[in-house]
């Protein structure tokens, strides 16, 4: 009998460490946005579905996440088992086989809901390589209880001189309103962004069909000091150490009568529980100057880094999660928690048709998918030129030239030395960039 009770507790025993064993933990990667936040807030969920599952979240702010993903990426590192990257990654890193692609998608997942211009940016040679978990374009907010008390009317889409001379009439710093607040973090994903489709709005470009930069240009000089002047004068102090999460903060606070930046925060200041600005913040397209359409294109999504065996448990646990974040069914348990308003944008034409969707954002929803559906990654600029991308060149070169030129224009945005030297520093490093990895002789 002793020998039995024996056999029985070696058994039980076998099949807890077999099903302690059978957890599979994946370390996700991503980036400190609300958004991310929620996703986190729920994965409590997707491991009651998926018990064989553990989450691991590092999740850190923007110019740190791309710094350490991609670093983890290029060596093969293993660290991560799902990263947070967007459409300027995944084609590079595809063609270099840096990550699984995502094939044979279930019938359930609706691929055909995804929105053609953000699922097009994710791919490369036709197959996906990641699953956006959001999707964005560029607009303005503004204050339509301050443009009313002004007597001024915000154009549905407007241009760069009307924006400045609202933020001129609206500056109120004696009162804690700021004319705009506008990214001024160094980075080629965090100043740069905005910065970049200035420069496109004003017919400059990075580069010309010879891959000359063109950084000292007379448009490329003017669409600069324009965004240094204008947040210098009417944005508050200390920009360079806002990015998009703290301008969204500043904005939603009720310290900026403007704000230029990504559509997805529509949701976030229309909610009274995130934004003391809720009921009187209005919404426009991208602003322009010399080029109309000017809003970016951009998708925070979700891939597998190659790194992990295909066939491995990590790598089939990494997709199944990424599967549930993507998915309509995501969409619909954040609406349950957190309300319709902060469900993840611009990824499926379901939420765009969805009446409950529309219900609330209809203030904003047209907008954000008309800009999603009508940015032109292929033809950026006014002028012809080489690269493809709004907000970012379609080079492996250009995050690290993108970082390098964001810190000198913040350094003239900072007052320690003006535009011009800036861009004549910028110009002088791309160039020596773009000579050493053989664009140019």
């Amino acid at each position: 009998m002793k020998w039995v009770l024996l056999m029985v507790f070696v058994l039980l025993v076998a099949i807890g460490i077999s099903s302690i064993a059978a957890v599979t933990t994946i370390t996700i990667a991503t980036v400190a946005n609300p958004d991310m936040v929620i996703m986190q807030a729920l994965s409590p969920y997707f491991e009651a579905l998926h018990p064989n599952i553990k989450l691991n979240w590092v999740i850190l702010p923007e110019n740190e996440l791309r710094q350490k993903v991609t670093t983890d990426i290029a060596v093969h590192g293993g660290a991560y088992n799902v990263v947070t990257i967007g459409d300027y990654e995944v084609p590079l890193w595809a063609k270099n086989g840096w990550l699984v692609p995502f094939t044979s998608l279930p019938a359930t997942y609706d691929e055909g809901d995804l929105i053609s211009s953000i699922k097009d940016s994710l791919s490369y040679k036709g197959t996906l390589y990641a699953l956006p978990f959001y999707g964005e374009s560029s607009m303005i907010y503004y204050r339509k209880d301050l443009f009313a008390k002004a007597g001024l009317v915000m154009p549905e889409h407007p241009t760069w001189n009307q924006i400045e001379t609202f933020a001129k009439i609206l500056n109120d710093p004696s009162h804690g309103v700021y004319g705009i607040v506008l990214r001024g973090e160094p980075g080629w994903g965090e100043n740069m962004a905005p910065i970049d489709t200035v420069i496109n709005a004003f017919g400059g470009e990075w580069f010309n069909m010879q891959w000359q930069p063109q950084l000292t240009s007379p448009a490329f000089e003017k669409a600069v000091n324009f965004y240094v002047n204008l947040d210098r004068k009417y944005g508050p102090p200390g920009v360079t150490s806002m990015g998009f999460t703290e301008c969204e903060t500043f904005f939603a606070g009720g310290h900026a009568a403007m704000w230029y930046d990504a559509t997805v925060a529509a949701g976030y200041l229309s909610d009274p529980k995130t934004s003391s600005v809720a009921s009187d913040v209005g919404f426009a397209f991208a602003p322009s100057d010399v080029k109309k359409n000017t809003g970016w294109l951009w998708s925070w999504a979700l891939a597998i880094p190659s790194s992990i065996p295909a066939s491995s448990e990590k790598s089939e646990a990494a997709r199944t999660f990424i599967l549930w974040a993507t998915s309509k069914q995501y969409i619909k348990l954040v609406a349950e928690k957190y309300g319709w308003l902060l469900v993840p944008p611009g990824t499926r034409y379901s939420t765009y048709e969805n009446p409950n969707y529309l219900k609330v954002a209809s203030a904003f929803a047209l907008i954000t998918e008309e800009s999603i559906d009508n940015a032109d990654i292929l033809h950026p600029t006014v002028n012809p030129v080489p690269y493809i991308g709004i907000q970012y060149v379609d080079i492996p070169e250009f995050e690290a030239i993108g970082t390098q030129v964001g810190q000198y224009i913040a350094a003239a945005l900072a007052g320690t030395q003006s535009v011009e030297t800036a861009l004549q520093q910028s110009q002088d490093y791309v160039l020596n960039i773009m000579k050493e990895a053989g664009y140019i002789k």
